[in-house]
């Protein structure tokens, strides 16, 4: 019998599933399926043990059966995007003694354990909604609202993560919005609760909440069937026996349609690859790296430094999707030795080629690249997206079946924010993402900008707006008190986006 755990933050085991007992056999094919929730954003740790159940027990129900009363034959763990990577997504581990399966070099094989994954059909769905509200309130003192809404759903530790949003109408109190297309294995289910937030754009980014509704997929579907609409509340101030404020305006469902669609998993399983590509602020704005106080400190107790972390965080997911994990990295805003200020250098201190290898090449590189240039500035993206952008249309152009994902980190306010639009309109005809995560205490209100998601397109000095939103800016300080980490906040629209350039360039996968 084989049993199925997942590994939790802490390290602990939780059991998920149990499959049925095989008997006598040393090459067993077990058929009990386990449906688990793939998370793109999240690393998920898997562990499976087998275990010789012995005679007196084969008539009872496997959930009955007392583990410890059983040979235990060994264990063998492994991350799902590792399963999902494969080409056939079929993995083979070792099975090794409990201990030592946790890295050890010489641990005894104690045989082979084969996973094989496989996407449920219902998770290949989309649904496509056109979605629109009527009596919206006004909060602007002479003009009217403009309103767009915000999907989210919530993640197990009950956070609640935006995965998508519609466009700004102006000055409209019963807007209708282009459709938004949901993705079930985005979701989990047709079941699962969402939340949608109607909001009212500010340029500043405060923006206004206008009224927010919980509905399922499953709910809306009914709403378009009957034609009704639903009364957005405001949340009730905190406090006991406070009620929410329920509105006049409500939220239609004007069209709603299901299709099956290519996945994420499809592209992946077809040998698609995600790239990890990073660049690094080294403005003189972040301090003097030999400072306790600056962003670049390196603290002699280990502790990893705000750079260091997001650079391990989006890493310790991204690297899964890689398969010779040779990442090119640079930095920006400084002058290397001997030579005038750069806003785009190889990290590694080559002059010809920019890949290190591994996340552990990032972090040496960087350590070794603090040492070896001196902070200046002013701060410019505009030289790093046009090299990322580069690669990403050479690779393309040779039909390699490669995704970039450019992971800025940066402390501060772009000085050349009209030729950085440029070059992201340029860029999102390319296969390629970018995130963006503020360190520091800055104002990043440029940053809200290029991140379209919260309305407009991008648009570039010749009027040409950009063909999707690529950018995706998260400020390190919004999440780092709360339960999702930066990189699930970075990384949940990140499959959206790449399925979104897919239709774009109408590319689909033979499978």
């Amino acid at each position: 019998m084989a049993v199925l755990y997942s590994k939790e933050k802490d390290g602990s085991l939780k059991e998920l599933s149990r499959t049925e007992v095989v008997l006598n056999s040393l090459n067993p094919k077990w058929i009990t399926k386990y449906t688990i929730a793939y998370y793109f954003e999240t690393v998920q740790n898997l562990v499976f043990r087998v275990y010789d159940v012995d005679t007196q027990f084969h008539n009872q129900d496997v959930k009955m059966l007392k583990l410890e009363e059983q040979d235990f034959l060994g264990e063998a763990s492994c991350t799902l995007a590792q399963i999902v990577t494969k080409s056939g997504r079929s993995l083979t581990l070792d099975l090794v003694c409990g201990e030592q399966s946790s890295g050890q070099t010489h641990a005894r094989k104690l045989g082979k354990l084969t996973v094989l994954a496989e996407e449920s059909v219902s998770s290949k769905t989309t649904i496509e909604l056109r979605l629109r509200c009527s009596e919206l309130e006004s909060k602007d003192l002479f003009s009217k609202s403009d309103p767009f809404l915000v999907v989210s759903k919530a993640t197990e530790s009950g956070m609640v993560v935006p995965i998508c949003k519609t466009e700004v109408i102006k000055n409209d109190h019963s807007p209708i919005w282009k459709s938004v297309f949901l993705n079930i294995q985005q979701i989990g289910s047709k079941d699962s609760p969402l939340t949608i937030e109607c909001y009212d754009f500010n340029s500043n980014g405060k923006h206004s909440l206008l009224g927010k509704i919980h509905k399922s997929l499953s709910d809306l579907e009914k709403l378009h069937s009957a034609g009704t609409g639903a009364n957005l509340f405001i949340p009730a101030a905190l406090g006991p026996n406070q009620q929410n404020k329920v509105l006049k305006s409500q939220l239609f469902v004007e069209s709603y349609s299901e299709k099956i669609q290519y996945t994420f998993l499809d592209y992946l399983a077809w040998g698609y690859e995600l790239n990890f590509m990073v660049a690094i602020d080294f403005t003189a704005s972040n301090g003097n790296p030999r400072l306790p106080d600056s962003l670049h400190y390196i603290d002699p107790s280990g502790r990893p430094n705000a750079y260091q972390r997001a650079i391990l965080d989006v890493g310790e997911v991204l690297q899964y999707y890689d398969t010779d994990k040779h990442f090119p990295a640079w930095g920006f805003g400084a002058r290397p030795i001997d030579g005038p200020v750069s806003h785009c250098f190889n990290l590694n201190g080559s002059n010809s080629y920019c890949e290190v290898e591994g996340i552990q090449g990032i972090m040496m590189a960087y350590m070794s690249a603090l040492h070896n240039v001196s902070l200046a500035g002013p701060t410019l993206f505009g030289p790093v997206i046009t090299s990322a952008a580069h690669i990403a249309s050479q690779s393309f152009t040779n039909n390699e079946r490669k995704y970039f994902v450019l992971l800025i980190i940066t402390d501060g306010v772009i000085t050349d924010l009209q030729e950085t639009m440029d070059a992201l309109v340029q860029a999102a005809d390319m296969p390629l993402s970018i995130l963006i995560v503020g360190v520091g205490g800055a104002d990043f209100k440029e940053m809200e900008i290029l991140d379209a998601d919260k309305g407009e397109r991008l648009e570039s000095t010749t009027g040409r707006v950009a063909v999707r939103d690529i950018v995706q800016f998260v400020p390190l300080r919004d999440v780092q008190n709360g339960d999702v980490s930066v990189v699930q906040s970075l990384l949940a629209e990140l499959p959206s986006q790449f399925l979104e350039f897919m239709r774009f360039r109408k590319v689909q996968p033979t499978l």
